[in-house]
């Protein structure tokens, strides 16, 4: 509930896809398909740090200590979890929606596409808010989240990249099912970490 009432967040990020996605529209008006991939998986990395990784950043010492007292460690943490993921699940359809809009559509299985980037939102919100809530809790937040980020965050992108590209052609590409596999195992471990960590720094 009080993650809705900072509306100002959400609409920041939109006024962010909107604006970004109109500058590329009037830079390049219709890129050919691996363009328009590649534009749209960093767009999607772009939106979910301004949109999720600030999400701990943010909060102060004061009202950490009181979510503190009126929750426990896993209730917080999961419930961030889950409040971004749904926040970058609804930003991943926006993006689609305008990408498609201003910038054509090059993909033979736009449906397809769609999942993927449901798919890749919700694992990128999961990376982003596992290591905000490790770095919140650190001097040096914003070097450490760079330090720490850049190894989980490059095979999250690789692998959705190499996903996305069956949503560009006609013949379905071997290793697609591993693929997703992989994608949904290393969110399951991610939360799991999640979950096992975030109460020793929650009592710090």
């Amino acid at each position: 509930m009080l993650e809705v009432r900072q509306q100002y967040t959400f609409y920041g990020v939109l006024l962010y896809v909107a604006s970004t996605i109109f500058v590329l529209h009037l830079a390049m008006w219709e890129p050919e398909g691996p363009v328009w991939k590649g534009l749209f998986w960093m767009m999607m990395l772009f939106i979910c740090v301004n949109a999720v990784a600030k999400s701990f950043l943010q909060e102060g010492k004061e009202r950490l200590l009181y979510f503190y007292t009126i929750a426990g460690a896993r209730d917080f943490i999961l419930s961030k979890l889950l409040f971004n993921a749904l926040l970058m699940v609804v930003m991943s359809l926006l993006s689609v929606g305008l990408f498609l809009l201003m910038l054509g559509d090059p993909t033979t299985q736009v449906w397809l596409f769609v999942l993927l980037s449901m798919l890749g939102g919700f694992s990128l919100s999961l990376v982003f808010t596992f290591l905000a809530a490790i770095a919140a809790r650190a001097q040096q937040s914003s070097a450490l989240m760079a330090i720490m980020g850049f190894p989980l965050v490059i095979p999250q992108l690789l692998l959705l990249n190499k996903a996305s590209t069956v949503a560009f052609e006609n013949v379905l590409q071997g290793g697609f099912g591993s693929m997703i596999l992989l994608i949904i195992g290393l969110d399951v471990l991610l939360v799991a970490m999640a979950i096992i960590l975030f109460p020793f720094l929650w009592k710090d």
